[in-house]
């Protein structure tokens, strides 16, 4: 990887991190990293920016909790000209501080309950034990395209209604959501992509609102339409995009969790062993959320000073938060990149974020995570990962395999 020559050390080792080479092991980067930092704290990197980057679990959870960190500080406001994609993102609760978030989570909320969460874990087995038997008649194939992909897909389509026959129109919106997620410096011919997709959602959920009031309809997006607080309901544009949010963090955070877990498993085969040996483990889900960390990075705009040990973190500035990092902080999880079904604080992971913007799904991903090893572990206890070097997506934020193959027997 080449960089500028006028940088400083400290500047290489923080750009490093962005580089599409880091992206397959960032976490050599992140101890780099965390070793210029004072309590996880990386100051005065960039003096032109008033950033501070966020190597610890300590002070990432302390800002992630914080009544002074904003998330979305650099969305335009509503009154800005922006594209299309920007647009689409505008409404989503993930943008969105204080009061306005708090109307919009609880609305979504009141929908998106632990009994709507429970009552998938049927639908999950189902369509696992389909996945996985056509996996077996091939002897094998890409846990990718086979089973990460179609799994999340189907699973949050199906409690929003909407039908199969979209799939791969969906998937495909949802990963140019994870891009513009992302914030990655991108082509011009990728932004024309994320924008004509979103336009496409867009039509697709004109008037559904409006329509899922008059004609309820079974699943999450008619509770949506539905949900009230004190008479308010979801406009429109905020049904849009927060079903849109909902099915991109409910696929890409799953799809990209099981091929990283396989193939951390495939380099730790004792944790495979062990996960045979006991498939419904409780720890499952929330070890492999930490080592894996399919959202490696978040960042937060502090509207007031943050305090972290020692240290006071600035009004005004913006906190760049290394959650890959935190999850595998050794002052927080000993021998950190090693998967131990028996941490007793893996659940302390900062995978889901934390505070007010503390993923809403982040029980379906659990039972999602947690069955898919289970059924896997169970059926095929011989399976092996055949390449133990996969690509990857160039997207340094939300982290996932690109293709993983895989044989059975």
């Amino acid at each position: 990887m080449t960089l500028p020559e006028t940088m400083t050390d400290v500047q290489a080792a923080v750009q490093a991190l962005w580089h599409p080479d880091a992206v397959p092991d960032p976490y050599p980067g992140y101890e780099r990293v965390r070793a210029l930092s004072t309590q996880g704290v990386l100051e005065g990197a960039f003096p032109e920016w008033p950033g501070v980057f966020l190597s610890g679990h300590a002070s990432c959870s302390a800002v992630l909790r914080s009544a002074h960190a904003l998330s979305g500080s650099g969305m335009p406001g509503p009154d800005a000209p922006a594209s299309d994609g920007v647009q689409l993102l505008r409404s989503m609760m993930l943008f969105h501080n204080g009061l306005s978030h708090q109307r919009l989570r609880g609305l979504v909320s009141a929908a998106f309950t632990p009994r709507v969460v429970e009552e998938q874990r049927e639908l999950v087995r189902s369509l696992l034990d389909d996945l996985l038997t056509k996996l077996a008649a091939r002897g094998g194939g890409d846990i990718v395209a086979d089973v990460s992909n179609p799994l999340p897909a189907r699973v949050i389509m199906g409690m929003l209604g909407l039908g199969g026959e979209d799939e791969a129109r969906f998937v495909r919106w949802s990963q140019s959501v994870a891009d513009l997620l992302a914030g990655s410096e991108n082509s011009p011919e990728l932004m024309a992509r994320i924008d004509a997709d979103a336009r496409e959602m867009r039509a697709f959920f004109a008037g559904l609102a409006d329509d899922l009031r008059a004609r309820p309809q079974p699943g999450l997006l008619s509770a949506l339409a539905a949900a009230q607080d004190g008479g308010e309901k979801l406009s429109g544009d905020e049904l849009l995009s927060n079903a849109v949010l909902l099915l991109t963090a409910g696929h890409e955070t799953t799809s990209n969790l099981i091929p990283g877990g396989l193939l951390e498993l495939s380099r730790q085969p004792e944790a495979w062993a062990a996960l045979v040996e006991q498939p419904r483990h409780g720890g499952v889900a929330d070890e492999l959320l930490r080592v894996v960390s399919p959202v490696q990075f978040d960042g937060r705009g502090l509207g007031g000073p943050v305090t972290v040990g020692d240290v006071t973190l600035a009004a005004g500035s913006f906190a760049q938060l290394m959650l890959g990092a935190a999850n595998r902080d050794p002052e927080v999880f000993p021998d950190p990149g090693r998967i131990d079904w028996e941490r007793p604080n893996a659940g302390r992971h900062l995978a889901f974020a934390a505070g007010p913007h503390y993923c809403l799904g982040a029980s379906l991903a659990r039972l999602e995570i947690s069955e898919t090893f289970a059924a896997l572990a169970t059926r095929f206890p011989d399976l092996t990962v055949t390449d133990t070097d996969p690509p990857f997506k160039p997207n340094p934020v939300l982290r996932g395999v690109q293709r993983l193959n895989v044989t059975l027997a």
